[in-house]
């Protein structure tokens, strides 16, 4: 998947967006299998940048195209397809179901996962869903969060919402993973142990890492980092 900013100003930020923008109001590509760092300090449209690509938001002046088709062009249930199966996304904000245990809002995914094991390989059912259940309790193990599992979202401390947003994003099929500064309530060591996860589900699907931040790269080697304004 390639997706191309041609002149893309989102519509809050007509007019004050920074010249020195590699993004905003000018021409990028984010390429097939590559990671960028995207960059900027508060209120500089971060989030805005995430959503847009997700297809939450099209107040923007300009063209994005994922794939040579044009963002606003793609129908609601284009949209759907492309959220189930190329593009993931770790929310700011986590978005997780506050009344469902961590496992059921990891679980939600797991029906993508599911499907699209089904049309690339010739095990059972049974077999899927136990190799399902098999990474989930490996990468819960990894994050630290297997003892909250069964635990209600709203419950939770932030920290460990985050890590159950995290594995919720990476569980299902995707092209392209979006991090909107992922790691802002992770210790040192999460971070660590969260961004390697990160880095081998993208190099495992040839997906493209999109990640923002304040600037920090949190100890992984971006193929590109981009100053967004």
């Amino acid at each position: 998947m390639i997706i191309s900013f041609q002149n893309a100003t989102p519509a809050p930020l007509v007019g004050v967006v920074h010249l020195d923008s590699q993004i905003w109001n000018t021409k990028k590509d984010f390429l097939q299998g590559k990671s960028y760092q995207i960059y900027a300090p508060s209120g500089k449209g971060k989030s805005t940048f995430a959503h847009i690509i997700y297809g939450l938001r099209d107040d923007f002046e300009g063209d994005i195209l994922i794939d040579n088709q044009n963002t606003k062009q793609i129908s609601h249930e284009n949209w759907a397809s492309i959220r189930q199966t190329k593009i993931s996304i770790i929310f700011q904000d986590l978005r997780l179901f506050a009344d469902l245990t961590a496992r059921e809002n990891i679980e939600v995914k797991t029906v993508l996962l599911q499907q699209n094991q089904q049309k690339s390989q010739q095990n059972t059912q049974a077999e899927i869903q136990n190799n399902i259940k098999e990474t989930i309790k490996d990468m819960a193990e990894k994050l630290g969060i297997s003892h909250i599992m069964d635990k209600k979202a709203n419950i939770l401390s932030y920290g460990e919402r985050q890590r159950v947003a995290i594995l919720r994003a990476l569980i299902q099929p995707f092209e392209v993973l979006l991090a909107d500064e992922p790691f802002s309530h992770l210790d040192e060591n999460n971070i660590k142990i969260a961004s390697q996860m990160l880095i081998e589900r993208c190099k495992k699907q040839n997906a493209t890492l999109l990640m923002t931040s304040l600037g920090y790269d949190y100890g992984i080697s971006f193929d590109e980092k981009v100053l967004l304004g």
